[in-house]
């Protein structure tokens, strides 16, 4: 039977809710929940804009999200052989990358704002071929009857379930696949130099 959109606005039961098809990746509620303690991205949240987060909180927010990422590959991410490949080197490097933060804890976090993330393009479902895999969670995109993915700026193939980029991307403004700060804006290339005047013009561009 082909869901419709009926079916979510008369909470008719979906494939998340359907215990023989686990659900794409772990419960967050409580990763969102310590998120709001130390998150400082949208000042216009906050009452007081100069407050710091507690070092306590900060590390269990990265702390909450590496154990996540742990359950999505199915195994602790010390126990990593030689059949560790693909999607499952991008989540392990990305669980140490948390854990070294949930270690030492930065005084706040360098996440997006939340307008970032509702900027961020939108793919359609038809662009989508059934090969097409989410990076973190290594599900395809298309076993998602309403997939909602989304293409990061740095890199047009750099494409991600949003629920699976979201989180990271409000711990970490880089990308996972190449490490670049997404909030860094991309400056244009200075024209070629043709003598040293130009050269000397370019350092002020």
């Amino acid at each position: 039977m082909t869901r419709t959109r009926g079916h979510l606005e008369h909470n008719i039961p979906t494939k998340e809710d359907n215990p023989e098809q686990p659900a794409r990746r772990p419960d967050l509620s409580t990763f969102f929940s310590t998120l709001e303690l130390v998150d400082t991205s949208d000042a216009q949240a906050h009452h007081n804009a100069h407050a710091v987060p507690q070092p306590e909180n900060v590390a269990a927010a990265f702390r909450l999200l590496a154990n996540a990422f742990d359950m999505m590959r199915g195994r602790p991410a010390d126990e990593q052989g030689d059949h560790t490949t693909g999607g499952d080197d991008l989540l392990a490097s990305m669980i140490e990358q948390l854990r070294q933060h949930a270690d030492d804890p930065p005084t706040e976090l360098k996440g997006v704002p939340d307008s970032f993330l509702d900027e961020l393009d939108r793919v359609p479902k038809k662009s989508l071929k059934p090969t097409d895999t989410c990076p973190i969670c290594v599900n395809p995109f298309l076993e998602d009857q309403y997939p909602l993915v989304v293409e990061l700026p740095c890199h047009p193939d750099h494409r991600f379930d949003l629920d699976c980029i979201k989180p990271w991307l409000k711990l970490n403004s880089t990308c996972p696949l190449d490490r670049k700060d997404l909030l860094k804006k991309k400056k244009p290339l200075p024209p070629p130099a043709d003598d040293d005047e130009e050269e000397y013009d370019d350092m002020y561009a």
